[in-house]
């Protein structure tokens, strides 16, 4: 019997809690702040990144939903710490990942210490933005958003989560949505194309909603520069 396939690319094997800034959504997600200001925006499993609070600051109206919300700062602050200590160690020297944005490992963490520093401080003083809840079952009324994010969960865990998560789970964001639903990216941490976006088009279920793959300026895991606009066809 031949051995597995050797993997490439970052091994998780669980959903880590790892900030991001609104810088980096705005690239990722080829994001037009003035277009959202004052609408209402959804950040689905957004765990410890700072893009709620400094969107809100910047005038947009945004609410964060994750599990994790039912914690502390203080509980959520030494695993902040610890994943992030894991994620940069586990890609240094990998060839999934380009460096042109981020340049080093250390400069990377520059970005994670303060996406989840800023975020721990506004989770204590602006609880409210946030709400505790997951996938594939939210807790909002249909249609509450303007436009809903995901980043770093669907696709890229496609280990952690089947074809039928994802497909439950963008019912779910478009139910509570009522203009566009972005995904980033749309490979796995193998830098891989997930099979699961040509199944989407190819499923009976999803037939009212359209799929559309768009390329943008950022890249840091390979072949990330994309992400998944799904809208609805009659829209």
């Amino acid at each position: 019997m031949s051995a597995p396939p050797t993997k490439q690319g970052l091994i998780l094997d669980r959903v880590v809690l790892l900030g991001r800034t609104l810088d980096e959504y705005r690239r990722y997600f080829a994001l037009d702040l003035d277009r959202w200001r004052g609408r209402a925006v959804l950040d689905v499993a957004s765990g410890v990144s700072s893009f709620c609070c400094e969107a809100n600051a910047a005038g947009l109206n945004v609410t964060a939903c994750d599990p994790i919300y039912d914690r502390t700062p203080e509980i959520l602050r030494p695993r902040c710490e610890a994943d992030l200590d894991l994620v940069v160690k586990g890609v240094r020297g990998l060839s999934t990942y380009c460096w042109s944005f981020y340049e080093t490992p250390e400069r990377l963490r520059t970005f994670r210490e303060r996406a989840y520093r800023t975020f721990l401080e506004d989770f204590g003083q602006n609880r409210s933005r946030y709400v505790t809840g997951q996938l594939p079952a939210l807790p909002f009324a249909d249609g509450a958003f303007d436009l809903s994010l995901v980043s770093y969960l669907l696709f890229a865990y496609e280990e952690q989560f089947d074809y039928e998560f994802h497909r439950r789970a963008v019912l779910e964001l478009m139910r509570v949505t009522r203009g566009e639903l972005r995904m980033y990216p749309v490979v796995s941490f193998e830098a891989k194309r997930s099979p699961y976006i040509a199944q989407f088009g190819n499923d009976p279920s999803l037939t009212h909603l359209r799929f559309e793959v768009v390329e943008t300026d950022f890249e840091f895991l390979r072949h990330s520069n994309y992400f998944l606009r799904v809208t609805r066809r009659n829209a």
